[in-house]
C-alpha cells in the first residue's frame, strides 16, 4: 500500500526503494552455504546408529570436518508421502520447530528393512512399490516408485547445517563455522553473530544457525510453485545471487520478473513430467532461498540417452531441517497429500465470490451510500463494498471516524437491508497512545512484540509510532479475536468481514521496512525464526474472532496480504500492490495459477492495478479476466482517480457490466468447484497441464488456464488485440465456444479473432456445468433463481458434472449436512440426476429451468430424463430442435425438489 499523503514523504520514497530490499549478495547464511559447492558431502552415514520403530527410523549422521553428529528422522506417511527431519543430536538449546501449519500429526506407516549391504540400507514401504535407499558414505538418500528413481536427497553433497554453539568471548570468527578452508572473508562479512545491511545492525544471539540440502529430481524438467514471486509459472533455472527469496515483504509496485520475496511465502515446489507429479514441501518459516538448476544426465537403462533433471537447493537461515516429499504420481493426487498436511481451502462464504467494490479510501458514510446506489442506477451486481484505512479514528483499528462514519451501525443496516456486505481493514500495527484501548490492553497484558532488550518493539506505521501484536501467542490470537464480538468492537454487525493488511509485518524506516529479525516473540522465540508465519497467524486469529461473534455458527471471510503454507484453511489471498498497466495484468495469471496449486485456490488480483489510472480498455480486459477468477476485487489507491465501473463512458461501462454479469450466471459453477477445494483439495484455478498432464505442450502455458475442469480461460492481456493464439489441448478432445455454443473445428493451436467486447472462454466436451438464468443486485437476491445446465457432449456423446449448494453463509453444511449435492449425467441418450452424496440434505426452491445440449449430431425425436432413478420420455420437436418436458417436478427420497419446467435444448 502506497503510504498516506499525511506521512513524510522521505516514507514514500522508501517504500518505492528497490534499494531498502536485500538481493542474495546482501544475505550473510547464503553467502556462507554458498562456500559449499557440489561434490561429495561432508556427511556419512553411522549405519550402525539405525533403530526401527512402528511410526520411523532413526539413524546418526556426521559431519566428518567438525565431528558434530546430527539425528536423521525418516517417517513414512500415507498416501505416498516421506518426511526427512534433519536435527542436532545435542543442542545447546532448542531449534525451533514450526508449528500450527499441519493440521495434524501425520499418520505413519512403518517402514520395513529389506536390503542390508556394506554402506547401504534399503527400507520397503507398506506397499511395496516404494522404497527408501539411505547410502553411507557420502550421506545420500534415493526414493524408488515402481523401481524407478524419482528423488535423490543430498545427491549433491550440499547438506548443511550450522549447530548452536556459545559466543566466541569476543565474538570473533569461529573458523569451525564454516564449510571450507577458505576464510578470506571476515566476521561482518560472514555474519556470524551480527550482520548489517545499511544503517540497520541484525544481532544474533544465538550465533549462526543455518540450514540447507539439496534434492535430484529425476526425469523432470519442468518445476512450478513456490509463491510469491511476479514470476512466471514455469519456474526459471537461478544463477548465483539470483535464487527465489522466501521472505515476506511490503514490496509497493513489486517488480515483475523478479525472484525477491514480497507479501507472502510457501515453500511448496511441484514438479511434473508426463508420467509422475512430484512435490517438496519444506516446513520452515525463516528466511528461505531456493536454486534450481534443470539439465539432462546420461540415462542409466538407455546408454547415450540424455534425461532432465531438475536439482533443487534449498537455504533457510535458521530452524530444523523438516521436509516432506510428495511421491504423487498425478496432479491431483499431489494436492491431496499437501492438503493431508497443510488443509483444504476454506468454503468460502458465497456471497465473497460475487463482486467487491474497493478503494483507498470511500470517504463518508454518503460516498458509501452514493456508490452502492450507483450499482443499482446502472444494474451492475456486486456484493461488498470496502473501507481502507481512512475509515478509522487516526489510523486506530476496531474504531470509526466519528466525523465521516459518525453512524456506521445505520450505514451497514442500509447495506443489509440491499443483501450486501462490508468489508473493513484490519491491521497489526496498534498505535501507541493510552487512551487507546486496544494498545492500552494489550500493553498491560504484554501482547507485544518485544524488542532484544525486552521491551515492547516501537516501529513507524500508517498511525505514526505503532507496537506490533504478538500474533504468534495463542493466547494474544484468543484475546485478538474477541476484540470482533459486538459488544467490544463497536458499530460492527454481522455483515462486517475484515481485510488484513500491511502484515508482512510492514514497519517504515527499519530494514527491508518489517520487523527487526532480532525482535522477541512468545517463546522467546527470535523474530528471524517465524517471520513468514506472521500474517498466517493474524488471519487465523482474525477468521477465529469472526466465526465466535456469530457462535460459531457463520463462515468468516478475512482477505490477507501476508501468508505461509496453510492459509488456505483461513480465507483469501490478493497479489498486493500492482499497477495500472498491461504488463501487471499479463503476470497476474502465472501468479494466481502458482498460488492455486499450492493450496491457496481463493486468490485474486486488484482489477485495474491498485496503483495509477487504467486506460479504458485496460480496464475492461482486467474486468473480464477478473470475472474469471477466484477473487473478484476491484481496487485502487488514494492517489488514482475515481474509477467506479459506470466512470468509462456508456459503451465502456455497458461491457463491464456484462462481465460482472457473466461472473454472477457462473456462481454456481464456481461455488461446486470451491466445494470440490475444500473436500479434495481439486485447485479452482489451474494450469493446462493440470488437466493434461501428458501433453508437454501445456506445460509452459500461462496465458491461459482452465476454471476447473470444464472451461478454458484466455484473458486478452495486449493492448488493442485483434486475435490471439490459444491452445485447445488434448488430441481427442471436444471444445465448444461458451457464449456462442459453436464446436471448434479441431484442438491444437487457434488464431482466434477477438474484439473488446470479451474474451474468450471454451467449455471442454464431457462436461456439465451449472449457471443461474438470470442474474440478481447480489448473490443474496439470486438465491431463488433458477438454474440452466449446459451439457457439453465428448467424442463418445457423454458428459458429467456437477451441482452443490447450500444456505451460502453457515456451517450447517459441515455440522447438520444441509446441503445438496447433484450428479449429471448424459450418456445413451439418456440425461440423468442422481445424488453425489447421500449424507446431504437441503431444501431449496431452486429449479432446473432449461438443459442446453451441446454437440448432438443428430436431432433426437426423443429423450429420457432420468431422476433418482425415475425415468421420463421426453417429445421432442424437430423444427424448433427443443424437446418439452411432460412432467416439471419430480420429488427425491431426501425431500429436495426440483424441476425440469419448459425445454430441452438441442445444438
Amino acid at each position: 500500500m502506497e503510504p498516506n499523503k499525511e506521512e513524510e514523504s522521505s516514507v514514500q520514497d522508501e517504500a518505492v526503494d528497490k534499494s531498502n530490499f536485500k538481493n542474495c549478495n546482501h544475505i550473510a547464511f547464503y553467502r556462507r552455504q554458498k562456500l559449499l559447492h557440489p561434490g561429495k558431502s561432508l556427511y556419512q552415514a553411522l549405519l550402525d546408529s539405525v533403530t526401527l520403530s512402528n511410526d520411523s527410523v532413526k539413524l546418526q549422521i556426521i559431519n566428518e570436518k567438525n565431528k558434530v553428529p546430527l539425528l536423521v528422522e525418516i517417517y513414512a506417511i500415507e498416501s505416498n508421502i516421506f518426511r526427512i527431519k534433519i536435527n542436532e543430536v545435542s543442542s545447546l538449546k532448542s531449534r525451533y520447530e514450526v508449528p500450527d501449519v499441519l493440521i495434524k500429526e501425520p499418520t505413519t506407516q512403518r517402514l520395513s528393512l529389506s536390503q542390508k549391504e556394506a554402506g547401504i540400507l534399503v527400507l520397503t514401504c507398506a506397499s511395496e512399490d516404494r522404497k527408501l535407499h539411505i547410502i553411507a558414505n557420502p550421506f545420500q538418500i534415493k526414493l524408488e516408485s515402481k523401481d524407478e528413481t524419482v528423488l535423490s536427497v543430498n545427491a549433491n553433497g550440499l547438506l548443511y547445517f550450522e549447530h548452536l554453539q556459545p559466543p566466541p568471548k569476543n565474538r570473533s570468527q569461529n573458523k569451525e563455522d564454516t564449510p571450507t578452508d577458505s576464510f578470506q572473508e571476515n566476521q561482518e562479512d560472514l555474519g556470524l553473530w551480527q550482520e548489517k545491511f545499511g544503517s540497520f545492525l541484525d544481532i544474533k544471539e544465538n550465533g549462526p544457525s543455518s540450514i540447507g540440502l539439496d534434492f535430484s529430481l529425476h526425469g523432470f524438467e519442468h518445476v512450478y510453485g513456490i509463491p510469491e514471486h511476479a514470476e512466471t509459472l514455469l519456474l526459471k533455472n537461478t544463477s548465483d545471487n539470483d535464487a527465489y527469496r522466501l521472505f515476506n515483504l511490503d514490496v509497493y509496485r513489486h517488480e515483475i520478473h523478479d525472484k525477491r520475496g514480497i507479501y507472502g511465502s510457501v515453500p511448496f515446489l511441484l514438479a511434473h513430467k508426463p508420467n509422475r507429479t512430484s512435490g517438496i514441501f519444506w516446513l520452515n518459516s525463516s528466511e528461505t532461498l531456493v536454486e534450481i538448476n534443470t539439465k539432462a544426465e546420461l540415462g542409466t537403462k538407455l546408454k547415450y540417452t540424455l534425461v532432465p533433471q531438475t536439482d533443487v537447493r534449498w537455504m533457510s537461515e535458521s530452524g530444523i531441517i523438516d521436509v516432506f516429499l510428495l511421491m504423487g504420481p498425478t496432479p491431483l493426487d499431489i494436492f491431496k497429500q499437501y492438503a493431508q498436511l497443510t488443509g483444504t481451502q476454506a468454503l468460502p462464504p458465497l456471497f465473497s465470490l460475487g463482486y467487491h467494490q474497493c478503494r483507498w479510501n470511500y470517504e463518508d458514510e454518503h460516498d458509501v451510500k452514493a456508490v452502492d446506489a450507483g450499482f443499482d442506477e446502472h444494474e451492475i451486481p456486486y456484493d461488498v463494498i470496502w473501507l481502507d484505512i481512512e475509515h478509522t479514528n487516526g489510523k486506530r483499528y476496531f474504531t470509526w471516524d466519528k466525523k465521516k462514519f459518525h453512524s456506521p451501525q445505520r450505514m451497514q443496516e442500509l447495506l443489509m437491508r440491499k443483501k450486501r456486505k462490508l468489508v473493513v481493514i484490519i491491521d497489526p500495527h496498534i498505535k501507541v497512545d493510552p487512551l487507546y484501548t486496544l494498545y492500552s490492553q494489550g500493553k498491560k497484558k504484554g501482547y507485544f512484540v518485544k524488542d532484544r532488550k525486552g521491551q515492547d518493539f516501537e516501529g513507524i506505521c500508517w498511525p505514526g509510532t505503532s507496537s506490533y501484536l504478538d500474533f504468534t501467542s495463542p493466547e494474544v490470537r484468543e484475546w485478538y479475536a474477541d476484540q470482533f464480538d459486538f459488544k467490544t468492537y463497536k458499530g460492527s454487525t454481522d455483515i462486517l468481514f475484515a481485510w488484513n493488511d500491511m502484515n508482512e509485518p510492514s514497519v517504515f524506516k527499519e530494514a527491508e521496512l518489517t520487523l527487526p529479525r532480532d525482535a522477541v516473540h512468545h517463546g522467546n522465540w527470535e523474530h528471524r525464526e517465524v517471520h513468514n508465519l506472521y500474517g498466517f497467524y493474524q488471519q487465523m486469529a482474525t477468521a477465529e474472532g469472526l466465526i465466535k461473534r456469530s457462535g460459531g455458527q457463520k463462515r468468516p471471510f478475512v482477505l490477507t496480504r501476508s501468508f505461509f503454507a496453510g492459509s488456505q484453511k483461513y480465507g483469501a489471498v490478493w497479489t498486493g500492490d500492482n499497477a495500472a498497466d498491461w504488463s501487471y495484468l499479463k503476470i497476474s495469471i502465472p501468479m494466481l495459477l502458482t498460488l492455486s496449486i499450492s493450496g491457496i485456490s481463493f486468490c485474486g488480483a486488484d482489477v485495474g492495478g491498485f496503483i495509477g489510472d487504467p486506460e479504458p480498455d485496460l480496464l475492461v480486459r482486467w474486468y473480464q479476466a477478473g470475472a474469471y477468477q477466484p477473487f473478484f476485487r476491484g481496487h485502487a489507491n488514494i492517489d488514482s482517480k475515481r474509477r467506479e465501473p459506470w466512470l468509462f463512458g456508456d459503451e465502456n461501462t455497458r461491457i463491464i457490466r456484462e462481465a460482472i454479469r457473466e461472473r454472477y450466471t457462473l456462481l454456481p459453477y464456481l461455488y461446486s468447484l470451491f466445494y470440490r477445494a475444500h473436500t479434495t483439495a481439486e485447485p479452482v484455478m489451474r494450469p493446462l497441464w493440470v488437466e493434461f498432464p501428458k501433453e508437454q505442450e501445456t506445460f509452459a502455458v500461462e496465458d491461459e488456464y482452465m476454471l476447473g475442469n470444464a472451461l478454458l480461460v484466455h484473458p486478452v492481456t495486449e493492448q488493442e488485440a485483434t486475435t490471439v493464439n490459444i491452445l485447445l489441448p488434448g488430441s481427442d478432445e471436444v471444445w465448444y465456444d461458451f457464449r456462442r455454443y459453436r464446436q471448434l473445428d479441431c484442438p491444437g493451436t487457434l488464431k482466434i479473432p477477438v474484439t473488446l467486447e470479451s474474451i474468450p472462454v471454451f467449455q471442454r466436451g464431457g462436461s456439465v456445468i451449472p449457471l443461474k438464468t438470470t442474474v440478481g443486485r447480489s448473490t443474496e437476491w439470486m438465491t431463488d433463481i433458477s438454474y440452466e445446465l449446459h451439457v457439453a457432449l465428448n467424442s463418445k456423446d457423454f458428459a458429467i458434472g456437477e451441482l452443490y449448494l447450500d444456505d451460502g453463509h453457515s456451517f450447517q453444511y459441515l455440522h447438520k449436512k444441509e446441503f445438496l449435492h447433484r450428479k449429471f449425467t448424459f450418456h445413451k441418450n439418456v440425461f440423468s440426476s442422481s445424488c453425489a452424496d447421500e449424507i446431504g440434505q437441503y431444501h431449496t426452491k431452486c429449479v432446473v429451468e432449461k438443459v442446453l445440449i451441446l454437440g448432438v449430431q443428430k436431432q433426437p425425436t426423443s429423450v429420457t430424463a432420468s431422476f433418482q432413478g425415475k425415468k421420463r420420455n421426453i417429445c421432442a420437436r424437430k423444427s424448433e430442435m427443443e424437446a418439452k418436458v411432460k412432467s416439471s417436478c419430480c420429488e427425491d427420497q431426501r425431500g429436495v425438489s426440483c424441476s425440469w419446467s419448459d425445454y430441452f435444448l438441442f445444438i
